[in-house]
């Protein structure tokens, strides 16, 4: 695992207070940096606060002052992450048998609601400003405050990001986001001030205006990375590569199929997947491997997983010569459409080829089109004994060549 490098304030935190700091697959360690995280972020934007209130009350800005109960919710945001990942750590229990981990992301939603309301009051406050504009008294103590809040505001973004990609942490990461969107906001107020210094124009509240809609993209944005997986969001591929590599890893798997990953909180993962194995093979040795399989998962991935066994015909040589027809007419189609759980029904009069196919989500023809197509290009090429039987399904993710 690699360390934090570097000597800055929330590594050296992290180095006193995080015993297992590389181990950060552990939900434990996970909280840990979550509440550590949380509990910086409300002390430095507490006090970014109070500076640029200070400063704002001496030079008469609407915008200074906005953006210092900007760093107020910002603050308050904090506590609610805070609160939101000691909540998620709480054990599993019997009305909750797959933990509280999606509280997190309902506390990332929280904080983007907060996010929002402030840009909306702010682009408010803004516009009575131009509308009645009134004399800013800009100082070099202004100045400086507003550059040392850039600095800190950066380096937020710095450490939440970092964090956050370490320990997939959406909420840390939406932090970052809303942490850079300040560093803008506060860049615009600056300017605001010099320009109003050095020329006369009264541009306060037009600087107001921008930041508050600086704060409501960051609000967006936020938004978003919290509400994806509470809707359900497809797995990312990193994932996916994982456990392809960790299931076709067993001798006895052929291929895999319908992966289903649901979300219940970082690090709280729930895998289903069918797993293709040979129908000829000995049924304890293969049900052995999918336990050892399951087991595998759990370890690597700190998930559950739940397989389910497709047995395919591995022998026998006219089942592979049609499935192999199957797919070169698939294919001839279009290379993005994949094909699975084939299998041979003769009948006394024709014979079902029955199988799945996996198209993307949003493809160009509809699913009667497509099944009709296939079929008639199975009777062409096969003959009119052999009917094509297939059930269409959606890829939520890339797996292989699929």
């Amino acid at each position: 695992m690699e360390k934090f490098q570097g000597a800055d304030m929330v590594t050296i935190l992290v180095n006193l207070l995080i015993k297992e700091k590389d181990d950060v697959k552990n939900p434990k360690v996970r909280q840990q940096y979550g509440m550590l995280c949380g509990s910086v972020g409300i002390f430095l934007n507490f006090l970014l606060f109070l500076g640029k209130f200070a400063a704002g009350a001496a030079s008469n800005s609407i915008s200074i002052t906005a953006d210092a109960f900007n760093n107020l919710s910002d603050a308050g945001s904090s506590c609610v992450t805070l609160v939101g990942f000691k909540m998620a750590g709480a054990k599993p229990d019997v009305g909750h048998p797959f933990g509280h981990g999606r509280i997190e992301y309902i506390a990332g939603l929280i904080v983007s609601g907060a996010i929002l309301l402030m840009a909306v009051e702010l682009v408010r406050t803004s516009a009575g400003k131009i509308i009645a504009p009134q004399p800013v008294e800009f100082q070099a103590v202004t100045a400086a405050i507003l550059l040392v809040s850039i600095l800190v505001k950066l380096y937020m973004a710095y450490y939440n990001y970092r964090i956050g990609k370490k320990v997939g942490s959406a909420a840390m990461r939406a932090t970052a986001t809303d942490s850079l969107s300040d560093t803008c906001a506060t860049a615009a107020v600056l300017a605001a001030g010099v320009i109003g210094k050095l020329t006369g124009l009264q541009i306060d509240g037009y600087c107001g205006v921008l930041v508050g809609i600086f704060i409501f993209y960051a609000g967006v944005s936020a938004a978003k990375e919290t509400l994806d997986p509470l809707l359900g969001q497809a797995p990312e591929e990193t994932l996916v590569h994982q456990i392809e590599e960790i299931v076709l890893s067993q001798e006895e798997i052929c291929g895999f199929h319908d992966l289903l990953v649901h979300d219940y909180g970082p690090g709280r993962l729930m895998i289903s997947l069918h797993a293709e194995v040979p129908a000829e093979g000995n049924m304890l040795k293969l049900h052995d491997a999918i336990d050892n399989t399951e087991a595998e998962l759990r370890r690597k991935l700190n998930c559950d997983a739940v397989i389910h066994m497709d047995p395919v015909v591995t022998t026998d040589k006219r089942v592979l010569s049609l499935k192999k027809n199957m797919e070169e007419i698939i294919h001839g189609i279009d290379p993005v459409i994949s094909m699975h759980d084939f299998r041979v029904v003769k009948g006394p009069t024709h014979t079902n080829l029955i199988f799945d196919i996996v198209v993307p989500y949003g493809y160009k023809i509809s699913d009667d089109a497509l099944a009709a197509q296939i079929q008639g290009r199975a009777r062409e090429r096969l003959g009119d004994s052999y009917f094509a039987v297939l059930q269409i399904d959606k890829a939520c993710c890339k797996i292989g060549n699929n």
